[in-house]
């Protein structure tokens, strides 16, 4: 990387994030005028919007060629009290933190505790979901049953696709006024509910240019003093763009890169999307101006990579908005989970890999920054060269980017009911999970603890943690005379607690659509203008809800050590194991080493185990999988923990597997930790039979020592146990090479 990108980047770097309170003091002193009050839901929304983009503070930072920070400088990160308000007692565990701390200067304390505590208390969408949602929901939630991703963040799962690299903000306003035309008021009860959604996406339109224009005006005013006259004009030219998109559609690589990154602070801004808002296949969507560019010799590869390079440095400098009570305690991360997708398949199936693939790739390799989060898209129709290049860059211990089954995600989505094309344009985002760019709403609606199911069915419906009766009445696990008749508790129990969080969902959907739409997102995503209606309220052309299995491993070596010990080989009672299990396997270490080393575990391509797995797996399909959500579309499954598993771990006691009280779960559907003995070859075996394309993605993580890729010889075997996991449908490979052997976890 030149000097410039190397300036940029350690600032990037050396930025110490904070919560920054000038989104929050925007927001509140828009409302206090009144303003919402006179108008409908959606428009106020919007107007708010249109308020803090007209009044943030404009950040250019020396040197930069992509412009625009979500707050007042690198890694200053808003709050949004309208979705959770941070108590006194938030703000101080993130300004303490040991491993990712939010510094918080007293200004801000101060301004939380006189102005934003005391203005939206009550008001916010996490207050309203405790007041609305059952009281066994809520019994469920505290016991760890299962988490809930909207009582922190809003919905926002969804990835741009190319339509803002073919028509500028000007032409959405023109498609908004033909929606608003064509509203048929005699006949459509809707229409008046659907002016106002429409009124609201135009508004956000104006406001995101004026936010453009700001820059430029920012911009020129640097110009004035700017003695240099090689950066005079380059801000010259950053002024153009800046006047020239998001208005209109972009005409050359610089513009469609800043283009983008104002959507992308649009989005950010409006709404506390955590998960994972991004530009998705940069390599599909940028290809033709860079080849347009190279053509006429306005652009050569050094410029495009610079640009790429400074456009990496945007995203790091965006932390992920901080969370509140026992998860800022618990999840400790800056990611705000941007995917970028590359390689994969165009829109014709052929091979999508091209020369801008493996510039991306340079740019990841080089740049090695926290943010963006990256992928490959590996197709039986690209070519080894792809994976290779890919795999030589994770051999650096980066942990970047990760592999992707594209012929699965295709065959996910279409089962799904999108079209071949959607399809084909889709791929992944966050960490896993798979979507139709640009035109798909898909919501994570939170982690589901199957190991504590378990636990819960072994003690007939109640929390042996806290005493609590939190389930239903599954029967007396001292009386289970067979394996089948703990499968049967376990199945009642299991279908119990799938149907209270699918009901909490449902009202928590609800309180989205109707207190918290999100139009400008609406403008982005299909088919929200055709159809007037708001992304949050069913607008999109497809609509998911995810609900995300963890805890596979644990949950599959638990049931095997039953089986095995207590029915088949009847070497220990299901009451003196329970006892066991109540006293944390104190004074009782052999046996526990018995459970650990003498039981079928998954990952080891034994069918005693892994028979078990695929009927959990078929339990959690059938009991979640097309069940509707309140927008139109479906649940689905997905098995993912992020970091989950340890806080679910933290709220289970001891396990038949063999695992203490409180301990961290399996990760993703990876075994559990040093449970595999027979190689990578039999995890991927076990792995493949569950069926990966009835979810919306996987996670597998496999660790290796960095020796192992040394040279081409390792690459090579990677590279076949890739293809080999694929071809069994597969859907992440995802590895960690580090010489602590850490397991990495998104």
């Amino acid at each position: 990387m030149n000097k410039r990108v190397e300036k940029l980047r350690e600032q990037s770097i050396s930025a110490k994030a904070a919560i920054s309170r000038e989104r929050a003091v925007l927001l509140t002193e828009f409302y206090k005028t009144g303003q919402a009050a006179q108008v409908s839901v959606p428009v106020a929304r919007a107007l708010a919007f249109k308020y803090i983009l007209e009044h943030k503070t404009i950040c250019i930072n020396e040197g930069e060629l992509i412009v625009g920070e979500r707050g007042e400088q690198p890694k200053a990160t808003p709050t949004y009290p309208e979705i959770c308000t941070h108590s006194l007692d938030d703000l101080d565990i993130l300004n303490n933190r040991e491993k990712v701390s939010y510094t918080v200067d007293k200004t801000t304390r101060e301004s939380q505790d006189r102005e934003i505590i005391p203005f939206w208390f009550g008001m916010s969408i996490r207050e309203r979901i405790f007041r609305e949602v059952d009281k066994n929901w809520k019994s469920a939630y505290d016991a760890g049953v299962f988490t809930e991703f909207m009582e922190q963040r809003a919905p926002g799962h969804s990835v741009l696709g190319n339509k803002i690299y073919r028509k500028g903000f000007l032409d959405f306003q023109q498609e908004i006024k033909n929606s608003i035309s064509k509203l048929d008021f005699f006949n459509d009860p809707e229409a008046f509910q659907k002016r106002e959604q429409l009124t609201a996406m135009f508004i956000t339109t104006e406001a995101l240019i004026i936010f453009a224009n700001r820059h430029a005006e920012k911009v020129r005013e640097l110009i004035a003093d700017e003695t240099d006259a090689n950066r005079k004009k380059e801000l010259g030219k950053i002024a153009e763009v800046c006047e020239r998109v998001p208005a209109n559609a972009p005409t050359n690589f610089w513009e469609a890169l800043q283009y983008y990154w104002f959507v992308h602070l649009g989005v950010i801004t409006e709404l506390n999307t955590w998960d994972s808002f991004n530009p998705g296949r940069l390599d599909q969507h940028l290809l033709p101006f860079y080849r347009q560019g190279i053509k006429d010799g306005s652009l050569t590869k050094e410029d495009a990579k610079e640009l790429l390079q400074t456009f990496w440095v945007k995203f790091n400098n965006q932390p992920a908005p901080p969370k509140v009570g026992v998860t800022a305690q618990e999840s400790n991360t800056y990611t705000d989970f941007c995917l970028i997708n590359v390689g994969g398949v165009k829109e014709n199936g052929e091979d999508g890999t091209n020369e801008l693939t493996y510039l991306i790739l340079d740019v990841i390799e080089e740049m090695r920054l926290l943010q963006p989060s990256s992928m490959v898209q590996v197709s039986k129709k690209n070519p080894d060269r792809l994976l290779k290049r890919a795999l030589k860059i994770i051999r650096t211990g980066f942990g970047q980017p990760s592999v992707f089954n594209t012929d699965a995600i295709i065959q996910e989505l279409i089962r799904q009911g999108k079209s071949l094309q959607d399809a084909r344009n889709g791929g992944s985002s966050g960490c896993v999970e798979t979507g139709a760019f640009g035109k798909e709403s898909y919501i994570l609606t939170g982690y589901f603890n199957l190991v504590k199911v378990l636990e819960i069915t072994l003690n007939n419906g109640v929390d042996p943690v806290t005493g609590k009766e939190v389930g239903i009445k599954s029967g007396d696990a001292n009386k289970f005379t067979s394996f089948d008749d703990l499968m049967n508790a376990f199945k009642n129990q299991l279908q119990y607690f799938i149907n209270v969080k699918i009901k909490g969902n449902i009202i928590i959907e609800r309180l989205y659509a109707q207190y918290m739409p999100a139009p400008f997102m609406s403008v982005l995503i299909d088919d929200c203008i055709q159809n007037g209606k708001d992304y949050n309220a069913g607008g999109a052309k497809y609509n998911t809800s995810y609900i995300q299995g963890v805890g596979m491993g644990s949950i599959t070596d638990s049931l095997s050590a039953i089986k095995y010990h207590v029915f088949d080989q009847e070497k220990v009672s299901i009451a003196a194991l329970l006892t066991l299990l109540k006293n944390d396997f104190n004074g009782e270490e052999n046996f526990r080493q018995q459970l650990l080393n003498e039981t079928p575990k998954y990952g080891n391509d034994d069918n005693y185990a892994d028979d078990i797995l695929r009927e959990v797996f078929e339990m959690f399909f059938q009991m979640v999988d097309g069940r509707p959500n309140t927008k139109g579309g479906t649940y689905r499954i997905n098995l993912l923990p992020t970091t989950v598993h340890v806080y679910f771990g933290s709220v289970i006691g001891a396990m038949p597997d063999g695992r203490k009280a409180l301990t961290p779960l399996s990760e993703g559907i990876s075994p559990v930790q040093g449970a595999d003995r027979n190689g990578p070859t039999a995890v991927i075996k076990s792995a493949a039979k569950i069926d990966h394309l009835r979810t919306g993605g996987t996670l597998l993580n496999q660790k290796f020592t960095p020796q192992f890729l040394e040279d081409d010889e390792g690459i090579q075997k990677i590279v076949h146990l890739i293809r080999s996991y694929f071809k069994m449908d597969g859907h992440l490979f995802h590895k960690s090479w580090c010489y602590n052997f850490n397991i990495n976890s998104f």
